[in-house]
């Protein structure tokens, strides 16, 4: 055979090859059928990272790793309040605010600044609640939060947290995946990116939600951004089925069902064999994750098995939808090894423009519906000796100011507080973190941080610390260079650790 008929056959075996292994992708995204699509409900697909072995069954993305020291927390709880609570009606107790209520606010508190809706010159807006001090740490604890006040010897809290985002969307993105922008990974997913599931009949990454809605970010907090998406939060109910499309159709048996899991992956493996496409083996171990989750995912979401005596410690309601079931479930679910479980509660905001965003009215309800089921958490996990090893982080995406809201220059019907992004508080329990302590400082009326300032992106580096991770060599390659949670950002919290 000539030189010339040699190349111009190995070129049409390449297009050929080229030809197939395009038209294999596009039949693949686009006929995979509602199993498939069921199934990227739950999980989405994924890529192996680096690891290229002879069959699928080596291949576990949640396969457990080792972090880089040793870790003083196995698992992370992590209760967002969506829509900002406010510091001033819960933690940080201002009484030269109340002397300036309804004051008009000074020149230098509105100069230069961005409010999200705060427009002319507004009133100032004295404490809409009684302050005590609790505990041998003798924490400020307003009359919102009465269960909250017998724990405060167990918390740390973050008293003068900031952030550079006064929106809700951007502010919750910053928060979770350390840019305001949409795309990169949440906590979660790095978390389990880095260290993988301790059941593998669970995921590691685990999404309750609670208050009607979605954050307002929407479903990218918890989403894997540029990671292989495996580690992407599972969004579980407390209500109904625990996860949609979990239950078999009806005349399949679990046998059924298994065989025909075994002979879509036989010929995903024969797929995965000619194309070398990774996605082949990821969606392979999903397939074989949700076959097991069927059975797991039930027992470990039904609650009506605890004892009674745990029901009123949370005020849950067996059945329904709720922040106090979702806090009990997040309990549940560490105590069986998932990594992280992100809470999000919806119906923070407290403007003003009707009674359900009043400061002094749905604010209140708000606390009193978090109140009993978060401290129940902090006592139920320390009496079942898993507080050390669980680290419970909970807040909101920033603060709210000192003056009352007045949109469009005009008072509101109720009062309320504009978005604020110079100071907030957060708090962490457990997990190695410091037991009745308090970081940070703001000033007499509770504007901006004077001393102890930290960032989300510090949040961040603090609860990876203390999961066993160097922040800063958690990474991903991505589009040409190593990425991060911190991004390049982000300084552990020392001062709180214990």
């Amino acid at each position: 055979m000539k030189e010339g008929q040699r190349q111009k056959i190995n070129q049409a075996e390449y297009l050929q090859n080229l030809e197939n292994i395009t038209r294999r992708h596009f039949l693949w995204e686009s006929a995979s059928g509602l199993g498939a699509l069921a199934l990227g409900s739950l999980f989405g697909s994924c890529s192996p990272l680096d690891r290229k072995p002879d069959s699928f069954l080596s291949t576990n993305p949640l396969a457990v790793k080792p972090p880089h020291f040793i870790p003083k927390a196995k698992s992370v709880i992590y209760l967002h309040m969506a829509g900002a609570p406010s510091q001033l009606e819960m933690f940080d107790f201002k009484p030269d605010l109340q002397k300036l209520d309804g004051q008009d606010c000074p020149a230098s508190l509105l100069d230069g600044k961005k409010f999200a809706f705060i427009r002319g010159v507004p009133k100032m807006l004295g404490p809409q609640a009684s302050f005590q001090q609790y505990g041998e740490s003798r924490a400020w604890v307003s009359e919102h939060l009465p269960h909250f006040s017998t724990a405060v010897d167990e918390v740390t809290f973050l008293k003068a947290v900031q952030t550079d985002q006064f929106n809700h969307g951007p502010a919750q993105l910053l928060m979770h995946t350390g840019s305001a922008r949409l795309g990169r990974p949440s906590m979660g997913a790095w978390v389990t990116y880095g260290l993988g599931s301790e059941n593998q009949n669970l995921p590691g990454f685990v999404v309750l939600t609670s208050g009607g809605k979605n954050p307002d970010a929407g479903k990218s907090v918890w989403g894997s951004g540029f990671l292989p998406s495996v580690y992407q939060g599972v969004q579980c109910r407390s209500e109904g089925d625990p996860v949609l499309f979990l239950k078999d159709p009806k005349d399949v048996d679990r046998n059924l069902r298994k065989a025909s899991i075994d002979a879509i992956n036989e010929i995903n493996h024969l797929n995965y064999q000619k194309s070398g496409d990774p996605e082949i083996l990821s969606r392979m171990a999903q397939y074989e994750m949700a076959f097991k989750m069927q059975i797991s995912v039930p027992e470990v979401m039904d609650i009506h098995d605890e004892p009674q005596y745990i029901h009123d410690m949370y005020g849950t309601k067996p059945g329904r939808a709720s922040l106090a079931n979702n806090i009990l479930l997040a309990r549940k679910l560490v105590e069986k090894g998932v990594r992280f479980v992100q809470v999000f509660d919806w119906g923070w905001d407290s403007h003003g423009t009707d009674s359900d965003l009043a400061i002094d009215i749905g604010h209140i309800n708000k606390c009193r519906s978090v109140d009993k089921a978060m401290t129940a958490l902090i006592f139920d996990l320390k009496q079942r000796g898993l507080l050390e090893e669980t680290l419970v982080v909970w807040g909101g995406e920033f603060g709210r100011t000192p003056m009352q809201e007045n949109r469009e220059g005009k008072k509101n019907p109720f009062k309320g507080r504009d978005h604020h992004t110079e100071a907030f508080t957060m708090w962490m329990a457990g997990g190695g973190i410091k037991k009745g302590f308090t970081h940070g400082e703001t000033d007499a009326i509770g504007y901006s941080s004077i001393s102890g300032k930290v960032t989300p992106y510090d949040v961040q580096a603090t609860i990876l610390h203390q999961l066993g991770f160097d922040h800063e060599k958690l990474t991903y390659q991505f589009q040409g260079r190593p990425f991060r949670l911190t991004d390049v950002a982000g300084k552990v919290i020392h001062e709180v650790i214990g």
